[in-house]
């Protein structure tokens, strides 16, 4: 028996532009350490881009899924049956919702990179946070993965 795929997974992965800045660092550090010669260069060269690739990658690799009945966004797990409607934000709507509508109260998976984004309004009383609010690049696709599995 195959366990079922999950209707909607998606890597929030950092733009190639930022793994180039990471390379940057990387020569910035060997430049330091030109000085004292060429191996401690070498040596800064590789530490600086590995450690600054590193903070890259970990940034980058945020999931959204929606698996067996819950919502799991980063290193939230929220059971559907907490959330309400789910609304597709366009880059305008979605920076509105980062901004001047945003409410302090959100849980909002926030990255700069991704224009559009999702709300999904929290139904459960006994939780505070009125939204969620989740950077994805296929907004209708995570709408329709909340709509079609029950809770």
């Amino acid at each position: 028996m195959q366990p079922s795929a999950s209707p909607f997974d998606e890597r929030l992965t950092a733009p190639r532009s930022w793994w180039f800045i990471a390379f940057l660092i990387g020569v910035a550090c060997a430049l330091m350490f030109l000085p004292l010669g060429t191996l401690p260069m070498l040596a800064g060269l590789a530490g600086g881009a590995v450690l600054s690739a590193m903070a890259v990658s970990s940034y980058g690799s945020v999931r959204i899924r929606v698996v067996a009945g819950t919502l799991v966004a980063g290193d939230a797990r929220i059971p559907l049956s907490a959330l309400g409607d789910a609304e597709v934000l366009d880059a305008e709507e979605a920076r509105a919702w980062r901004t001047h509508k945003a409410d302090t109260r959100a849980f909002m998976l926030l990255r700069s990179y991704v224009p559009t984004a999702v709300r999904v309004k929290v139904t459960d009383p006994a939780d505070p946070t009125p939204y969620l609010y989740l950077s994805t690049r296929e907004p209708e696709a995570l709408v329709a993965a909340l709509a079609a599995v029950p809770a």
